[in-house]
């Protein structure tokens, strides 16, 4: 049960920020850069695998390792931090077009939600063992 816990704070975290950044920065960030690249229609299957193998990193490379919810959020931070930049640096080295900018905005990007994510699970793993 406290993995279940953990697993579902992280990914309504991570749904709730995404939906929000990206109805926010999608016209102003990544469609400039991306309108040529995307695709028709969006591969959900494959967004469904992402946001459902995500917070399993989270939960094991940073909220449930240990140390506190000043550990989790700064692993969370930095996962984020070199899972985004893997991402975005490969692009910007590899495909026309991709920008310095956004690559600095979606890394930070990563920082962020995956930090959030991170202490969230922690802190509802916390308040769960509380009231067991």
């Amino acid at each position: 049960m406290r993995l279940l816990i953990a697993y579902a704070a992280a990914l309504i975290t991570m749904l709730c920020m995404d939906a929000v950044w990206l109805n926010m920065s999608f016209a102003l960030i990544y469609q400039p850069v991306l309108g040529p690249l995307q695709a028709a229609k969006t591969n959900w299957p494959a967004a469904a695998a992402f946001y459902l193998l995500y917070p399993c990193g989270i939960l094991f490379f940073a909220s449930l390792r240990g140390g506190g919810w000043t550990a989790a959020l700064l692993n969370g931070a930095m996962l984020g931090f070199f899972a985004y930049a893997t991402y975005d640096l490969t692009n910007f080295a590899t495909l026309r077009g991709w920008t310095l900018q956004l690559t600095m905005a979606d890394v930070a990007w990563g920082v962020v939600i995956t930090a959030s994510a991170s202490l969230a699970s922690f802190l509802a793993v916390s308040w769960f063992d509380r009231a067991a």
